[in-house]
């Protein structure tokens, strides 16, 4: 038995409540297709559905229109009223979405429609896996929401997919895209840091009172997720360090260690409103995660990412992004971004002339119009305008089904860690041994580019 996926599904292996140590479970897999640096058959105009138009899948829609080259063809969400509202969107621009709602299967009539190239994916988190994986199996490429998977079974499932059927899986991490971070990319790529040794990322967000809003989370899903102990929501601060440090292309992740705090304000908010209201009964008697989750990871090549996550604490806001190397560091958060190479921060002007230096040309091109059409900032609009251009291109993904796989896996795995005091587990090779070939990324624009964008 060469598949870990299956030898999981043998053992029943598959879900939280592992006991023992799971290392001894990673069996090594052979690749069937290597789907990193992969580009698929060129695509003129990219005809999309959307399924989920609820707080992320609307604005995703209102960003689509400002480009060309693309046909929405289905938007679904099991509430029709969401649906109208996102098909108003598109009144006047073109394109005539059919609308999908009103049944918890409807997304499966989208995915098996044959005149959609890309399925975007907007829902609640344990959809996304099977979600991906019908449309993939339909001969979709997909674009989901993080985290791609809840499980280490859903992250094989989502990498055996795509290699078998040659559909792109990209997890659509945003802040990947953010100026800053784009920035310090390309820096290390020209060697500015020397030798990384150290990164670290966070998701360090207040929004304790959304998730308790039923207005905002249909079915209080986000508080349900909350029911679990460990890193949930890695990837903003992971994504952008992982591309940093050449993960999956060049180093792979070894093992990690996780600990979380106590849950100082989740369960005392809940329990009473357990007692009041039946939309919040299954909060009876439960343990929420604690504020503050603290995972640290080593690499094959001895580098380590620090990864934290808090959604209740009131802190400000804070990704952290630090890139630490032999001969430089940046750190953007609670600060803006900033550079140094010594004991005292570069200064404005030095700031200023760094920035236009290193500036990637992504940045040049699509910039200013990114931060008018806006999405957090303008990454979102980057996000989208390369990920349709790749595809209409036939070029690779910045963000393969193996980065999706990883990235994602540290929430199952930090989970295991903290129910087992600490405890080191380690950390799958989702890519077979082809880390160490593969090429880094590459946002140069040294192909593509052709994608257009409409005037506001």
């Amino acid at each position: 038995m060469n598949n870990r996926r299956d030898f999981l599904k043998l053992t029943g292996l598959t879900g939280l409540g592992i006991a023992g140590d799971w290392s001894q479970f990673d069996i090594p897999r052979k690749q069937k297709f290597n789907m990193s640096g992969y580009g698929a058959p060129a695509i003129d105009t990219v005809r999309i559905a959307y399924i989920g138009v609820g707080n992320r899948g609307t604005g995703a829609v209102k960003r689509i229109v400002r480009l060309e080259n693309v046909d929405v063809k289905a938007i679904c969400d099991i509430r029709p009223e969401k649906a109208e509202e996102a098909a108003q969107v598109f009144k006047g621009t073109g394109h005539a979405p059919k609308l999908y709602s009103g049944s918890a299967d409807a997304w499966k009539r989208v995915c098996e429609r044959d005149d959609i190239d890309l399925v975007y994916i907007c829902t609640p988190w344990a959809l996304h896996t099977p979600m991906a994986v019908y449309a993939m199996e339909h001969g979709k490429h997909v674009a989901v929401e993080i985290p791609a998977a809840k499980t280490i079974e859903e992250c094989w499932q989502l990498v055996e997919t795509s290699e078998r059927t040659r559909r792109h899986c990209m997890m659509l991490e945003n802040c990947c895209y953010d100026f800053f971070e784009l920035m310090t990319l390309n820096m290390a790529r020209q060697g500015f840091f020397g030798d990384i040794v150290h990164a670290e990322g966070a998701y360090i967000h207040d929004i304790y009172d959304s998730l308790f809003d039923k207005s905002k989370r249909y079915d209080l899903w986000r508080l349900k997720e909350n029911l679990r102990h460990g890193n949930l929501y890695p990837t903003h601060g992971l994504g952008p360090v992982c591309q940093v440090l050449d993960i999956n292309r060049g180093d792979k992740m070894d093992y990690l260690v996780s600990m979380s705090g106590a849950d100082f304000m989740l369960g005392k908010r809940a329990e009473p409103l357990a007692r009041q209201d039946t939309d919040f009964r299954f909060a009876a008697g439960k343990s929420f995660r604690g504020n503050m989750n603290t995972t640290t990871i080593r690499t094959q090549k001895g580098r380590t990412i620090l990864v934290q996550h808090d959604v209740t604490s009131p802190r400000p806001y804070s990704r952290i992004h630090l890139v630490s190397g032999t001969k430089a560091t940046a750190q953007k958060y609670p600060l803006p971004g900033r550079v140094s190479t010594g004991h005292e921060w570069f200064s404005e002007p030095e700031m200023k002339a760094l920035e236009e230096k290193y500036q990637p040309e992504i940045v040049r091109r699509v910039g200013e119009l990114a931060k008018q059409v806006g999405g957090h900032g303008g990454m979102d609009f980057l996000m989208d305008w390369r990920l349709i251009d790749c595809l209409r291109n036939g070029l690779p993904l910045d963000q393969d089904v193996y980065d999706a796989a990883l990235w994602s896996a540290i929430g199952p795995l930090s989970e295991w860690s903290v129910a087992h005091r600490s405890n080191s587990i380690d950390v799958p090779d989702f890519t077979g041994g082809s880390w160490k070939t593969n090429q880094p990324v590459d946002i140069s624009l040294s192909k593509g580019g052709t994608t257009r964008v409409k005037a506001s």
